[in-house]
């Protein structure tokens, strides 16, 4: 169908099991035609995405290309606008992570390159990424082993929460590509790791092992790569095992305090008062 054919396009399939929807991800060298993949068992985009959701790309659709942003960004993007209702966790997995790249200039050579043009394509590629910790219903999990890069390491950043094995390393190498981390991912990376690491990081390239992350707070669970699936499907249960409305409630609390939403302490505080009351008159605001 064309909806599938599109996500498959950008190496994307959805599945949706109960409130939990998982993004696969597959590089060019692992793709399969749609009918292939749903013959092999993998995930197949059901039809919730059309074609008119994913803009026209100058980048090119070559499978032996690296994996494109422009169209896992839109392709994301148009998931996050038809999600069912029900779906309170989503889970992104897959061997995206070190094969997602920011275009350079050359690959970019018959777009319009003036900084307006830019910044509005820009803007696309943040809106593919962004909404997946934005909402207050929704928690997403990023799921990854093996080396974690570039826009592949903001793409899991934008999850409000990290699953790696012991054998992922971490880095940000934009700025040796005379590029930055733009993808909507700086102030969450301060708010986890602090300014002067967060600018280590992103103006050195300096690499992370799976470990050193969960250390300075960019993983919340580190396993075995053979334990990776598992520590997962633990981690959806247990989001899932909080009452719906708790949940909503208790991450808008928690985001607001993060981004300084909050503004201070006597607003938080207000804020707490008001999400318990609503939670204890049975009347939720998530």
């Amino acid at each position: 169908m064309p909806a599938a054919a599109t996500m498959a396009a950008a190496g994307l399939g959805l599945a949706v099991a109960g409130s939990c929807a998982t993004v696969t991800f597959s590089s060019p060298a692992g793709r399969r035609p749609a009918g292939d993949r749903a013959a092999a068992g993998l995930p197949v985009t059901p039809d919730l995405i059309t074609p008119d959701l994913i803009a026209d790309s100058p980048i090119t659709d070559d499978p032996d290309a690296a994996v494109q942003l422009p169209s896992v960004a839109a392709a994301l993007a148009a998931v996050g606008r038809t999600l069912p209702g029900d779906i309170r966790v989503v889970v992104l997995r897959g061997d995206i992570w070190s094969a997602l790249h920011i275009p350079d200039r050359a690959t970019l050579k018959d777009a319009d390159l003036t900084p307006d043009a830019m910044e509005r394509r820009v803007a696309e590629w943040q809106a593919g990424f962004t909404w997946l910790s934005a909402r207050a219903d929704l928690v997403s999990v990023a799921v990854a082993d093996g080396p974690v890069s570039g826009a592949g390491l903001q793409l899991a950043l934008s999850c409000d929460l990290r699953v790696l094995s012991e054998d992922a390393v971490l880095s940000l190498p934009e700025a040796s590509l005379g590029l930055v981390p733009g993808l909507g991912v700086i102030a969450t990376l301060v708010t986890l790791v602090g300014y002067p690491t967060a600018l280590d990081l992103c103006l050195t390239g300096r690499r992370l092992t799976a470990l050193e992350a969960r250390d300075v707070g960019l993983a919340q669970r580190v396993v075995p790569r053979a334990g990776l699936d598992a520590a997962a499907d633990d981690l959806v249960a247990a989001l899932l095992a909080a009452p719906r409305e708790a949940a909503a409630e208790a991450k808008a609390l928690l985001r607001a305090a993060a981004t300084g939403r909050g503004r201070g302490r006597d607003d938080t505080l207000a804020a707490e008062r008001a999400a318990l009351a609503r939670c204890l008159a049975g009347d939720p605001a998530g």
